[in-house]
């Protein structure tokens, strides 16, 4: 596994809002874990790349601006944190994705962890 492009794949995919992006680098019948999921859909685990799609759509419909910025990749084995800087509508806050990268090097499980807002 290539962490760093897949990172890079990552952010370059929410920065340009591409939802469809975004999903593709996930497997099929991944889950995925956000208190943002929670207050979008109702529950805090997303499971399967359509139901992740329907959620960052209906996310990205409550968002005007959002650019996430890199701060640094970790990896471990088949485990890749992205540390990142996210500024939605004027807010910004440190957050961190973990993924668990498959064999096939797509992301079976993720969880986002989000600072408070500066």
């Amino acid at each position: 596994m290539d962490a760093a492009h897949v990172a890079a794949k990552w952010l370059a995919a929410w920065n340009r809002r591409d939802v469809d992006a975004v999903v593709s680098l996930y497997a099929p019948a991944s889950s995925f874990l956000s208190p943002r999921a929670a207050e979008v859909t109702g529950s805090a685990e997303v499971h399967g790349r359509a139901a992740l799609r329907s959620y960052w759509t209906a996310a990205l419909e409550r968002v005007g601006h959002l650019a996430f910025t890199p701060d640094r990749y970790l990896v471990d084995g088949d485990e890749l944190v992205v540390v990142y800087e996210a500024e939605r509508d004027g807010h910004r806050r440190r957050a961190a994705e973990f993924f668990r990268i498959g064999p096939d090097g797509l992301v079976t499980r993720g969880e986002a962890m989000y600072g408070a807002h500066r």
